[in-house]
């Protein structure tokens, strides 16, 4: 099984590039942070891509390089993202085009070149990381309004990519503790520990996530016990918000 994971180097990404290869996987870890990119390839043995999802020719790249290391390329998760938090009226269009594109665009670039590689071999599973926020999250109008559209994206994939036997689906974590949720608490200027105790407060299982447990979740979803799932989007947030 090859796979490629972008934004493969660090957080979720890099949780689940050392999961899948854990489970036999050749990965490439395709990330903007080529050093970062490299690191993770070599913890895992995997091999590293500078990417800019927003860059046609960087994700072609990268989703070529599994087609050239391991024969095939069989599973896609998309894990690549930024974000650039305010309020409507202080958000710039920077900062909606930059979300928009990285997450939007980016995904599309990606599940586009591996679309082509699974349909001829008629297999293959594809893995969009969406989240909670996509039910809407103040502060986040160009970051929910991605991660709501993957969600329709995913569905879509699901119906056209189906007959040939590849198998589409959503993962939507909630409060996971990476880099990213670090931004968000510098954002609202609370000390993270003091965040992550305010998050886990409302979460049922009085925690935040953690990468792993993201995971553990993308992994089901590209092994053979998910062959009859597709379309689906999962929520992965310690139940459902309180």
């Amino acid at each position: 099984m090859t796979a490629v994971v972008t934004g493969g180097a660090k957080g979720i990404g890099a949780a689940t590039a050392r999961r899948l290869a854990s489970e036999g996987a050749t990965v490439v870890v395709a990330d903007f942070d080529e050093d970062a990119a490299r690191r993770t390839a070599a913890e895992i043995g995997g091999h590293a891509v500078r990417c800019d999802v927003t860059n046609l020719a960087d994700v072609e790249r990268a989703v070529q390089t599994a087609k050239e290391r391991g024969g095939s390329v069989d599973v896609l998760v998309t894990c690549a993202g930024i974000i650039r938090d305010n309020l409507l009226f202080k958000m710039t269009d920077d900062d909606w085009n930059a979300v928009i594109d990285t997450h939007l665009k980016g995904t599309f670039h990606a599940v586009r070149a591996a679309q082509k590689h699974m349909v001829a071999q008629k297999s293959g599973k594809m893995v969009l990381i969406s989240s909670t926020s996509a039910l809407g999250n103040r502060g986040q109008t160009n970051y929910a309004t991605a991660k709501a559209g993957l969600q329709g994206m995913t569905k879509t994939l699901a119906i056209e990519l189906g007959p040939y036997n590849v198998n589409v689906n959503c993962v939507a974590p909630g409060f996971i503790v990476t880099d990213m949720t670090r931004q968000t608490a510098e954002r609202v200027g609370v000390p993270f520990e003091q965040f992550m105790e305010s998050v886990a407060a409302q979460v049922p299982l009085r925690r935040g996530g953690q990468p792993e447990d993201v995971a553990g979740t993308i992994a089901f979803l590209c092994s053979e016990d998910a062959s009859y799932v597709s379309g689906q989007v999962i929520y992965v947030a310690g139940g459902p918000r309180t």
